[in-house]
């Protein structure tokens, strides 16, 4: 058996930036996933690096918003009805971290990593040759409905409080920031220290590479097989048996399953999204994010085209990985706002993809030391922030295994506060 410091589980934004943090505190580190790094997941998220306030992406609490949910799409957000009885202590952690002071504990733990995310992304991108990806065109939010204007309003509570900058847009200012979007008569909120990238894909490609040109072992291996052992723990990979006294998983929703092995579970959603790119229309371009939140989606420019993502819907863990099937029809009604506010051309792809992220009631991610399990490591659960965060957060990992100053304060993190086992 091949021996490493560390093993990480889980070869996307998350696990790739954890691995290369470890690394560059000395560790001889393996990475290892059923793909190369920056497939799965990683590929068809929207690629921003949001600097904004905090608004929760709003879920359903009570029994007749869930119900609606499972039924019909709610805001862009779906449930999926099959995994309802699974979802049962998610929705119930989810109506205690819905309070207002358990929302301003989630802005204040996010605001020192947000602060960060943009200079921790740049200085992997430079080190890894990929500044190219990197755009600072800032990000519009529209404000179509009641509802969105509500939550804006949190967002600059929160902004305000933390010092983020922001720009009240009307209809006229919209458009002076993107001419080829159809006239509006709403309003919508510019953050001008959001950051977008062109290909989240080839980012963490990027850092893949970085891992292995400083000596790191990228590994195709199942993540199941993972065993404690009496020296740590061990894992089958393709070039055969390693071990390591640390393992983290950042599995996304593949986290479940494991912990299931050694007993252990968390109050995890898994929630799905899909994305598609679309031709540009000669003569019409967009310079960065627009975020519709009544709609459900985002339109970024992206290598491939202009990617719209959004049909979010909440399932399982067990039925994201398994037997939940893909739903041909889930970008419909996203597209058709979409094209009423930018004209797209044709579509690239002639389906969907689809990206599983886990969802964590609470909304902020899980990063830290599984209680009553030395060396067994989480990092997941980063949502709405998942691409834009993972940097910090693996910078945060790394303080904790490490026993450095860490980045932030760790306490809203650990796993310990949702551990049942």
């Amino acid at each position: 058996m091949r021996s490493f410091d560390a093993i990480v589980l889980g070869a996307g934004i998350t696990g790739t930036s954890a691995a290369l943090h470890l690394q560059g505190r000395g560790l001889r580190v393996a990475l290892i996933d059923r793909d190369a790094p920056g497939e799965d997941a990683t590929r068809g998220n929207d690629g921003l690096i949001g600097r904004d306030g905090y608004s929760a992406l709003a879920v359903p609490l009570g029994l007749p918003g869930i119900l609606a949910g499972a039924l019909t799409r709610r805001h862009g957000l779906g449930i999926d009805s099959r995994s309802l009885p699974d979802l049962a202590r998610f929705f119930a952690e989810a109506r205690l971290a819905a309070r207002p002071s358990s929302a301003a504990r989630a802005a204040r733990a996010l605001a020192p990593l947000q602060a960060v995310a943009a200079a921790e992304h740049l200085a992997l991108a430079r080190a890894a040759s990929a500044l190219r990806f990197f755009r600072r065109t800032g990000w519009i939010k529209l404000l179509r409905s009641r509802r969105a204007c509500e939550l804006a309003e949190v967002d600059r509570h929160f902004a305000r409080i933390l010092g983020v900058p922001y720009v009240d847009l009307d209809a006229v200012e919209i458009v002076r920031l993107e001419p080829h979007l159809r006239s509006l008569e709403e309003a919508a909120i510019y953050w001008p220290e959001s950051q977008s990238v062109s290909s989240p894909g080839g980012v963490t490609r990027a850092y893949g590479r970085l891992f292995r040109e400083r000596g790191g072992d990228v590994e195709i291996g199942d993540a199941g097989s993972l065993l404690d052992t009496r020296q740590g723990f061990a894992l089958r990979t393709v070039r055969g048996e390693v071990g390591a006294p640390i393992v983290v998983l950042a599995l996304g929703a593949g986290v479940s399953p494991v912990l299931a092995r050694f007993g252990l579970g968390l109050p995890l959603a898994a929630c799905r999204s899909y994305h598609r790119h679309f031709r540009a229309v000669s003569g019409v371009s967009l310079a960065r994010p627009v975020t519709d939140q009544e709609g459900g989606f985002t339109l970024t420019p992206m290598e491939r085209g202009l990617r719209l993502v959004g049909g979010t819907e909440l399932m399982s863990p067990a039925r994201a990985l398994g037997a939940a099937p893909l739903r041909a029809n889930a970008l419909q009604r996203a597209g058709a706002a979409a094209k009423a506010l930018l004209p797209l051309g044709s579509v690239v792809e002639e389906r969907p993809a689809a990206g599983v992220r886990v969802f964590v009631p609470d909304q902020l991610p899980i990063v830290g030391e599984m209680p009553g399990m030395p060396g067994l490591w989480l990092s997941v659960g980063h949502m709405r922030d998942g691409f834009s965060l993972a940097p910090a957060m693996a910078r945060l990992l790394a303080d904790l295994v490490t026993d450095m100053m860490p980045l932030a304060d760790p306490q809203p993190y650990s796993p310990s506060r949702f551990l049942v086992g």
